[in-house]
């Protein structure tokens, strides 16, 4: 077998038990690696009785063929669950380094199941799986814990940590991984089912090689990729990617005041262009990564002084400074830098705090609620004392770390109506009226409010793909081939995530469909053409759906809130509309050959060989 090693870690953490278990090709070929065999373990192991924090939902962290192969950008994986904070599919795909180190120890994958009866850590290496006491450890941030772990461990380990939110069981609680740079999978609370089984750490250091068909073609094939990508993410990579911020509020795509603001004179302020010329200090990549668009700050004078690390992203920028109005970029950094210790969403955190601005400002809640924090919008010192409120579950942070809809549901007042949310997940920072295969894929994606599903808004903006049928741009504001756009980007977004391949290749066509399946035959032996390739995204993407409904997901729950679907962004050079989410999910359910209520058609099953439990 190439591209793999056809082995699947198995740890029970209330027997305190390993296992090896083999996986067979056909697996490999229907579900690749990623995603798609998280997603058909998890679909397998669990139902609707699962408990997303009792012992019997399984944490599962898959690689792909394309780690450890020297892929541009693939120092990946993929993390599944049930969601504790949506209760239904739970994925967060990170980047780094302990990808690739855990895949050298020899496995493919890691399936965690059980709940030890006191804190541990894992420390997988290529002599064999050791279970180790963390009790000295819990209660650290990630960044101690992660100090502590290499020096017992390896210096060059890399670390899966939670912090104190995941130990507490915050809903919106990510896993920090932290080797040469500090990168998060930080989505759909998989740090508080990490934190529900008493698990610490996941410490990883290998040297193990997977074998390659291909080598020597697989190295020629990637040589001028490599090239070209680095022309054409120049100034992506110079600016990161809060370089587009400006832009994106010109456009009245970026996120302000819990999303009801059309425009905002501080945005240079937050900007990619500002962190550039004032506290940048250099560049991080992820693991065999040509872009670098991490970013290192140095903030040296100040009330957020002295801080030096890793720099607050797009998406973090968006709901930390954005939503919540907030144009202090070092005070952005600061709280950007306290979610990275406790282990907590960015996106989530920032939007919570957003929706509970809005409640201060509507008199729903009070200073006796916050412990006298006044939570009005811009500001920058309470937004930072919020975050360590949530990250420590102390006093409102305890119910803010559940998430906005469950805050919303908690202190009532209709604020159900201005929490924003798609069946529980806090959106990224994209505005539905502005990219209406956005909204659709909102809409529909498995974990929620997910612009990774199908990254839409860059396929109205200027990418095409005419591999699967896109040879132009989406017109934006059009109803007409909105829905086949999108199901056909969450269709190879689905293979990316099996792969695992970052979405930051398809820049500039940096990385093309028929780049991706070349590298694949060439590392596996394997003779995939587009159809087929096609053909398994679909299917990943459908049995996530299938396990959503399994749960009761219907066409009832694709919708989107309603600051998305009735507050219009008016503005001046703006011209957003409402999108007419209803046709729009009609179109797509047919295409997608659906019942009218989103459930997939027994034919559509058949035809993908899958199986209903």
């Amino acid at each position: 077998m190439f591209g793999y090693h056809g082995k699947i870690l198995r740890v029970n953490l209330s027997k305190h038990t390993t296992e090896t278990r083999n996986i067979d090709e056909e697996d490999f070929r229907k579900y690749i690696g990623g995603v798609g065999l998280g997603a058909k373990i998890l679909y397998e192991e669990t139902d609707s009785n699962t408990d997303p924090l009792g012992p019997d939902n399984p944490l599962i962290a898959f690689t792909g063929p394309f780690t450890g192969s020297a892929a541009p950008s693939s120092g990946r994986h993929h993390i599944v669950a049930r969601s504790p904070l949506t209760g239904i599919f739970g994925e967060s795909n990170v980047g780094g380094s302990w990808a690739v180190h855990f895949k050298r120890t020899g496995f493919d994958g890691i399936v965690i199941t059980g709940k030890s009866d006191s804190p541990v850590y894992l420390w997988i290496h290529d002599k064999g799986v050791e279970i180790r006491d963390a009790t000295n450890i819990w209660g650290q941030d990630t960044f101690d814990s992660s100090d502590h772990l290499k020096d017992a461990t390896h210096k060059k380990a890399t670390v899966a940590v939670i912090g104190q939110a995941g130990e507490q069981l915050a809903k919106i609680a990510g896993i920090t991984h932290i080797g040469s740079n500090v990168r998060a999978a930080a989505r759909t609370g998989m740090g508080a089912v990490m934190g529900s089984k008493n698990l610490k750490a996941i410490v990883v250091y290998g040297t193990q090689k997977t074998p390659i068909a291909n080598p020597e073609g697989l190295k020629k094939s990637f040589k001028p990729v490599r090239l070209h990508l680095r022309e054409v993410t120049k100034t992506f990579s110079k600016f990161g990617t809060s370089g587009g911020i400006e832009n994106y509020e010109k456009l009245g795509n970026f996120p302000l005041k819990n999303w009801m603001q059309a425009r905002w004179k501080s945005v240079s302020k937050v900007s990619g262009f500002t962190m550039h010329d004032s506290i940048l200090t250099g560049k991080t990549a992820c693991h065999s990564c040509a872009i670098a668009c991490g970013r290192l700050i140095k903030i040296e004078n100040g009330p957020y002084a002295p801080l030096e690390g890793e720099g607050p992203e797009y998406e973090s920028i968006g709901t930390l400074g954005g939503e919540c109005l907030v144009d202090n970029l070092p005070a952005i950094s600061k709280a950007n830098e306290l979610c990275n210790r406790y282990g907590l969403d960015t996106i989530s955190v920032g939007a919570t705090i957003a929706f509970a601005m809005e409640a201060y400002e509507r008199g729903i809640i009070t200073v006796d609620d916050t412990d006298g924090v006044e939570l009005t919008w811009g500001n920058a010192d309470a937004m930072i004392t919020m975050v360590h409120k949530i990250g420590k579950r102390e006093g409102i942070g305890k119910l803010m770390g559940e998430g906005s809809l469950i805050m919303a549901r908690t202190i009532g007042h209709n604020a159900e109506e201005f929490a924003v949310h798609v069946k529980g997940l806090e959106p990224s920072a994209h505005d539905p009226r502005r990219f209406w295969s956005q909204g659709l894929s909102y809409a529909t994606a498995a974990r929620g409010a997910c612009h990774n599903a199908s990254w839409g808004h860059a396929y109205e903006l200027a990418l095409t793909m005419p591999e699967i049928g896109i040879p132009e741009p989406q017109e934006s504001y059009t109803v007409s081939g909105m829905a086949e756009t999108t199901a056909k980007l969450q269709n190879t977004m689905c293979m990316q995530d099996a792969l695992v391949i970052c979405r930051f290749t398809q820049i500039g066509k940096g990385v093309d469909v028929n780049n991706v399946i070349d590298w694949l035959n060439l590392i596996t032996g394997w003779d995939m053409d587009t159809d087929e390739f096609l053909e398994t995204g679909e299917r990943i993407f459908n049995l996530k759906r299938l396990f959503n409904t399994r749960l009761g997901i219907s066409r009832k729950d694709d919708t989107l809130p309603p600051r998305f679907t009735s507050l219009e962004r008016t503005g001046e050079g703006l011209n957003n509309k409402l999108p007419p989410i209803g046709q729009l999910l009609s179109d797509y359910y047919e295409f997608r050959n659906w019942s009218e209520f989103g459930i997939p058609n027994q034919e559509k099953i058949d035809s993908l060989g899958l199986k209903i439990l």
